[in-house]
């Protein structure tokens, strides 16, 4: 029988959220409805045809929908995806899954962008694989260190696993770095798999700052991008997601394990997906949702600077959450996971634990996830009843042993 860790961001969630009463973990954009939908498009769209007969529909996914995601992608003509190097899933949970399920196996050695979405490394140790951490740090912004990726290149490594928008960071890898891994990659031929679910909710560049390219940008097959509707484009409630690659035996070889796992997704979410990135629709949600986190971090970042002897951090430059530290006045970490049981008791506020969900106990004491780009009234709300704790019941939190 397989054996695979308990999930523990996602069994947090189940645990907390809906009794939350300022829900700061979400890390979806405020999502939007079926009506938000058409008038983002500028006109009235029948997202719903009720003479369509509901059989299982185009089985990787409609060519309407592949086509509009593959232009995400499509940067110049040079470096453009075309519709048949797209495979849509159930989510990118499925997207994440599949892809792994099917790149590695027994024997094989991992590498895994670190911290990260658990996902992306419990699987592969779940499937048999050694995983190695590619650790990014507070001290680094959040960087990686491409020498210490080159030191942890062993003759059976098969894969490297990015996540670009970070979570539960907001940092992003730019364009030098991208570079960088690829080079070492083709070298040692290896795939290299980047969740890219939060693009391209790039929120704080600088005006001389280029947009990251996506991993599918650079000129080697072996690559994975895997996305979703969920993040950067509001609609969670469709569960729709996909794997993009240039290489036609990765995408055969999902669509392959996918026939175990799901026939093909709901017609209906197929065709809400594919009128939400039609243009200009998906032009305009992004603006709106970029806005809002703009807007939003800005509210957060002045409750870092009020709070500034109690949290610290290193402020998210794309993606919707921010991963904040919790320190008393000497320094020390507090507790990270007394803290937001005990907010959350007091407050109705909830945030993740990072030591709980995304260090297996060990790693990242003192942080907490916050997920920052919902309606702009629930993160003033819930910032207002965290300062108010923080005020009150701060002390009281025991830092970490």
């Amino acid at each position: 029988m397989v054996k695979i860790r308990d999930f523990a961001v996602e069994r947090w969630m189940d645990l907390y959220e809906n009794e939350a009463k300022h829900n700061l973990a979400e890390t979806c954009c405020a999502s939007i409805s079926l009506h938000d939908l058409q008038a983002l498009a500028g006109q009235h769209i029948d997202l719903v045809d009720f003479s369509q007969k509901q059989v299982y529909g185009a089985i990787r996914g409609s060519l309407p929908l592949r086509s509009n995601i593959a232009r995400l992608y499509s940067t110049d003509e040079m470096h453009s995806v075309q519709a048949d190097g797209v495979l849509v899933t159930n989510g990118a949970i499925q997207a994440n899954f599949l892809a792994l399920y099917t790149t590695v196996g027994p024997g094989d050695h991992v590498i895994c962008h670190y911290p990260t979405y658990q996902q992306l490394y419990s699987v592969p140790e779940s499937l048999g694989a050694d995983v190695s951490l590619w650790k990014s740090t507070e001290e680094s912004g959040w960087q990686v260190d491409v020498e210490e990726l080159k030191a942890l290149i062993q003759p059976n490594t098969k894969l490297i696993i990015i996540n670009n928008p970070q979570n539960p960071t907001g940092a992003i890898l730019h364009r030098k770095i991208l570079q960088k891994i690829v080079d070492i990659a083709r070298m040692h031929d290896i795939t290299i798999h980047c969740d890219e679910v939060y693009r391209p909710l790039f929120h704080s560049l600088t005006p001389t700052q280029e947009q990251p390219p996506s991993i599918l940008d650079f000129a080697y097959e072996k690559t994975i991008s895997t996305g979703s509707m969920s993040k950067a484009f509001s609609l969670a409630g469709i569960r729709l997601g996909w794997i993009a690659s240039r290489s036609p035996h990765i995408i055969d070889a999902c669509a392959s394990a996918r026939d175990y796992t799901l026939i093909s997704v709901g017609q209906l979410d197929d065709r809400v997906a594919t009128h939400a990135l039609s243009s200009p629709c998906v032009e305009n949600l992004l603006l709106r949702n970029i806005e809002l986190a703009r807007k939003n971090l800005g509210a957060l970042d002045a409750f870092v600077r009020e709070f500034g002897w109690a949290v610290k951090w290193v402020r998210p430059q794309a993606g919707t959450t921010a991963f904040i530290k919790l320190v008393d006045r000497q320094g020390n970490s507090k507790n990270d996971v007394l803290f937001c049981q005990r907010l959350q008791a007091k407050t109705g506020v909830m945030l993740v634990p990072g030591s709980q969900c995304f260090g297996g106990g060990v790693d990242f004491q003192g942080f907490v996830r916050i997920g920052f780009v919902q309606e702009h009234q629930v993160i003033v709300d819930g910032l207002r009843a965290l300062g108010q704790f923080i005020r009150d019941e701060y002390d009281d939190v025991p830092v970490m042993p």
